[in-house]
């Protein structure tokens, strides 16, 4: 269902109440209509108009304050699922959980007399403006898209990503899978392999999120293996798609290793792998007991092969 917001609901109820004002004027029009029916009087009454009416003029002066209000950016992103996830990438049911997981942040509350926007405006810029990418995405062309200043989509970007990379955050929204899931996780990893597989049922890779331009601070520390300014991300998931955990804020230059020593479960696995457990790896990540690097082995097995053959053709 698409979402309303706290403005169109109050525009709901002042249309409402416009239309129930406008049906009672009409019948009281009616009624001295009928009482005067025997006069020859010619009059018009066809006229609604509301000068004389203060509810009336109310109601609407009230609708406009509203409308004027609502800004573009909830206008065009509340009517429809399709419009909203073009604009920000997201469903509704996913920007209303994510809204609810940052809401009570502090970086969204103040002890100012002049309150912050709504959370779910803010959250709704800033998606808008992480969806985007180069020019599409500078500071001037979100503000006229959104309806608001020059400095608030700056302090909305900040608010955002604070409240995003709490570990506060990540621990709320992310909480470690539970033994019915892993459960499942081990079915398919037996079903699709070996039932000596099964309880690999982790995988991790690392995955470069671009920049659209070298960042001022630091900038060579972002410049990647593939020649681009990028981010590092770690996502650990399970086999069917859905994210166990995950490592940002280190820069495209650092190894997939060492990203991945952010995360939790190199310093915790003892805590959060069952014996036996391990996660699947690619060759850049270390060999552990409970990290298996499967290409990194298959590699070594024909590499070790060919040159085995090697040895065998040039000694007599």
């Amino acid at each position: 269902m698409p979402r309303v917001t706290d403005r169109q609901q109050q525009t709901n109820a002042l249309l409402d109440a416009f239309v129930v004002h406008l049906l009672a004027k009409l019948e009281a029009d009616a009624f001295v209509n009928d009482s005067d029916s025997d006069s020859d009087s010619d009059s018009d009454n066809s006229d609604l108009g509301f000068d004389d009416d203060p509810i009336a003029e109310g109601l609407i002066e009230s609708i406009e304050q509203l409308e004027i209000s609502e800004s573009f950016l909830m206008i065009t992103t509340t009517v429809f699922p399709d419009i909203f996830r073009s604009y920000v990438q997201v469903t509704p049911e996913c920007f209303d959980a994510l809204v609810g997981s940052v809401q009570n942040h502090p970086v969204f509350h103040n002890n100012s007399n002049c309150q912050q926007m709504p959370v779910e405006d803010q959250v709704a810029i800033a998606l808008y403006r992480f969806e985007h990418y180069g020019n599409a995405a500078s500071t001037m062309k979100i503000t006229l898209w959104a309806g608001v200043s020059y400095g608030t989509v700056k302090n909305i970007t900040v608010r955002v990503m604070t409240a995003i990379c709490d570990p506060r955050f990540q621990a709320m929204t992310m909480p470690w899978s539970t033994p019915a899931e892993i459960e499942r996780a081990k079915a398919w990893v037996e079903g699709n392999s070996c039932a000596a597989w099964r309880d690999g049922w982790l995988m991790v890779d690392g995955t470069f999120v671009p920049l659209f331009q070298q960042p001022h601070h630091f900038g060579n520390t972002y410049f990647d293996q593939k020649s681009n300014y990028s981010m590092n991300v770690q996502l650990i998931n399970r086999p069917d798609l859905t994210i166990a955990d995950y490592g940002i804020g280190l820069p495209g230059s650092q190894h997939d290793a060492t990203a991945w020593s952010q995360t939790q479960l190199p310093s915790k696995h003892e805590h959060l792998l069952r014996p036996g457990e391990f996660v699947w790896a690619d060759s850049a990540y270390p060999l552990k007991s409970w990290c298996q690097a499967p290409y990194k082995e298959c590699i070594f097995h024909i590499v070790f092969s060919h040159f085995h053959d090697f040895l065998s053709i040039i000694q007599p």
